[in-house]
């Protein structure tokens, strides 16, 4: 087999000089990513973390029992961290934070050419939206404004990456009517006077902003032995992330005050209720009385009863406390025997200090409920076995309640009747006094109630006033010294050396992995044809190189490539038809075939050009001449005869030539037909050197027909262009024997005045 074993060591040594001869390419690699780091380094600013801690109290905690002075204990604060960790980091108090911050409205602002700044807390431009859209919209609005000196702008809104709305060169206020509803863009009192500046503003719903927030926010646990909570956040703006955490800490608190007051707020609920209705009928009563006193002309009823009052002043007594305890109760049992109140605080107001202590226990089991809803499901089974005491010991006060209203009711008419005794022995008092003092001791216990339930308010007030937060700040939010990440002249320097890297490896991997050669050198490892020579680049523009007076590097080669093939290639005189094929179009086969003819000319040796690539002929384009006769019209017709078809050449001496002619439909057959070998008989009686141009072998079979007329073949191949598979076939055409004489150029090279030649090894 021709194809030879490629080594698998690596030859550094000439990968070392590869790569220096593409110097040019690291220093491309170092300054695209140098300045990719640059720019990167600009526009992407650097960022802070900014971190808080707090403490949930315990009330199993005797150091914070001690440091609170007893507050926690006194209002049943009570906390689990593994519990309150999601309640800090919950979807409702981030809303609310993005709510009461108005962070669901974020503003980047550029004023340089590079680069885009989180402003917070003021920003040149702000944003007017519709009422109440923040609260259902369930994405974000971009508005891109860029506004010049003049202090117009240009302004885009876009959703769900799509323009809903613009305006050009407006002036503020901006009002912009789009599908979603009305918004404005004024200019705040840091507006960027005479200077242009672009502004990005994203309008996110706060549910929306919640949701992100959740991604950049972090919340741990700091140790499993200690209830601290860390919160942390990376941000541009240390002051945003700062304003940010501890309004999350203040809502978190805000939050677990409410949850401890839900008593105070049923108790202070209970006293407006009654309050207000204390408040209709005291008035009503003392209006009562204004027109009474009117109607009778009674101006001072008291000193004219006074004396006959005086007997049962005691009496009256203790009948209005009788009958204020009284309502007491009956306020008190109407609670218990609303549905409404089944699971709420009740008001322990009673004077009996056993329905206290009892209504007291009670309040408490109420609150074990609320606490164990907050983290139970409803078919808890404590959560059960809660309620079953509830609705038990509920049933129990409410029975207890009614016979204690019994008890002050029979007080009531016992007082009642011993008053009528004494009315009885007041029989000289007329019965407008008597009715005075009916309408004035109502007015008076109605008073007493009210005046109670008033004291009662301001006592309820003062204990939700003195609630103390779950979350004790250990650390209020504080930013880090350092920004995270490298420094901005590491990630310079990384870039530089990645750009070192990036060259090396493209150039190994493509060497690997294409399936093209590049170098002569990788040829010769690849078979073991004859290489001819190697053809390098011209850029000359001119079709024929190989001149007289042409000095250039292309005319070199073609005359060292002359002196190879006269040599060495053909053996005799009689040798003259040198084939020229390749393995597809592109290779330069046309170029090298005619510069070739024109070379063996110029010894002033009699040569013509035979174009045979009938089916793609390109040799009359290349010299740009059209004779009126070609080959496929003299294969096809007997009446023409060899002298009709050949042309000479006008800017070569001793070189003719013969063009393809039109493209026939049967190529092939006319190939096959004896003609040709006429043609060529009587062509070698006339030239010294035949060089026939055919069609690629790699296309088709053409060529192999043509081979019985050749005495040599040259394989053209072109650098980055061939692939080793067409290598590889030139290895089978030449271990076949398919091909006489079969040798190799090589087009397309770097090479400059070299050639080479070496035989078949055996």
């Amino acid at each position: 087999m021709a194809q030879k074993q490629t080594s698998s060591l690596i030859d550094f040594r000439g990968l070392f000089r590869q790569y220096l001869s593409k110097w040019y390419l690291f220093l491309i690699s170092v300054l695209v990513c140098g300045s990719m780091a640059y720019v990167y380094t600009k526009v992407k600013p650097p960022k802070y973390s900014v971190r808080a801690s707090i403490l949930i109290s315990d009330d199993k905690s005797n150091s914070l029992s001690e440091g609170l002075g007893g507050l926690s204990s006194l209002f049943g604060a009570k906390g689990s961290v593994d519990d309150e960790i999601y309640v800090v980091s919950s979807h409702s108090v981030f809303r609310q934070v993005a709510k009461d911050l108005g962070i669901n409205v974020q503003h980047l602002v550029k004023t340089e050419l590079l680069g885009s700044n989180l402003a917070y807390p003021t920003w040149p431009v702000d944003l007017v939206t519709p009422a109440e859209m923040a609260d259902t919209l369930q994405g974000t609005v971009l508005f891109k404004a860029i506004v010049n000196k003049k202090g117009t702008a240009d302004v885009e809104i876009i959703y769900e990456k799509k323009k809903i709305g613009y305006a050009k060169k407006a002036e503020f206020p901006i009002s912009i009517k789009t599908k979603l509803g009305e918004f404005t863009l004024t200019k705040t009192p840091y507006f960027l006077n005479d200077e242009k500046f672009k502004t990005v503003i994203y309008f996110s719903g706060y549910d929306v902003t919640a949701e992100n927030m959740s991604h950049i926010i972090s919340t741990d646990i700091a140790s499993r032995r200690a209830n601290v909570i860390n919160l942390a956040i990376n941000t541009p703006n240390p002051d945003y992330g700062i304003d940010v955490l501890n309004e999350i800490i203040s809502t978190y608190n805000k939050r677990g005050i409410e949850e401890k007051n839900q008593k105070s707020i049923q108790s202070a609920k209970f006293i407006d209720e009654r309050l207000v209705l204390l408040a209709e009928d005291l008035n009503r009563s003392e209006h009562e009385i204004q027109e009474y006193k009117q109607k009778h002309n009674i101006i001072d009823i008291e000193a004219e009863v006074r004396y006959q009052s005086t007997k049962k002043g005691q009496i009256e007594t203790s009948l209005i406390e009788a009958e204020t305890n009284y309502e007491i109760i009956n306020m008190v049992a109407k609670f218990f025997k609303d549905p409404a109140n089944a699971y709420s605080m009740a008001p322990a107001t009673l004077d009996s200090p056993g329905l206290q202590a009892a209504i007291k226990d009670y309040n408490e089991l109420i609150l074990r409920r609320i606490d164990l809803l907050n983290s139970a499901r409803p078919d808890n089974a404590a959560l059960r076995l809660l309620t079953d005491q509830i609705n038990a010991m509920r049933e129990n006060l409410a029975q207890s309640i009614e016979k204690a209203r019994e008890t002050a009711g029979i007080t009531v008419r016992d007082l009642r009747n011993e008053r009528g005794k004494a009315d009885a022995r007041l029989g000289a008092i007329p019965s407008q006094e008597r009715e005075y003092i009916d309408m004035k001791r109502q007015q008076e216990v109605k008073q007493e109630l009210y005046l109670f339930l008033l004291q009662s308010r301001e006592e309820n007030a003062l204990v939700m006033a003195n609630a103390v937060p779950k979350g004790v700040i250990i650390d209020e939010a504080f930013k880090l010294s350092k920004p995270l990440g490298l420094p901005k002249k590491a990630i310079i320097l990384f870039a530089i050396l990645f750009g070192l890297c990036i060259p090396p490896t493209i150039l190994y991997l493509r060497k690997t992995l294409r399936n093209r050669f590049e170098t002569r050198q990788e040829v010769e490892r690849i078979t073991d044809v004859p290489i001819l020579g190697e053809m390098c680049i011209d850029n000359s523009g001119e079709t024929i190189v190989a001149k007289p007076d042409n000095t250039s590097s292309a005319a070199e080669l073609f005359r060292l490539m002359r002196s190879t093939i006269t040599q060495f290639i053909l053996g005799t005189p009689d040798e003259k038809v040198i084939m020229l094929t390749s393995s597809t179009s592109g290779e330069g086969k046309t170029f090298i075939s005619i510069n070739l003819a024109a070379s063996f000319a110029m010894m002033g040796k009699r040569t013509i050009l035979v174009g045979l690539d009938i089916r793609n002929p390109r040799l009359s384009q290349y010299l740009d001449i059209k004779p009126r006769l070609g080959m496929t019209q003299y294969l096809a017709s007997n009446e023409i005869k060899p002298e009709q078809i050949i042309v000479n050449v006008p800017s070569a001496k001793d070189l003719d030539m013969i063009v393809a002619g039109p493209v026939p439909p049967n190529p092939s057959e006319l190939l096959l037909s004896p003609r040709i070998d006429e043609l060529f008989k009587q062509l070698r009686k006339d030239y010294d050197y035949i060089v026939v141009d055919t069609a690629p072998i790699g296309l088709v079979s053409d060529t192999f027909t043509l081979e019985r007329v050749a005495d040599a073949t040259i394989y053209v191949c072109r650098a980055n262009y061939t692939s080793l598979n067409d290598l590889s076939y030139i290895n089978e055409l030449y271990d076949q024997d398919r091909l006489k004489r079969l040798s190799i150029v090589i087009n397309g090279t770097a090479a400059k005045k070299t050639y080479g030649y070496r035989t078949r090894k055996e």
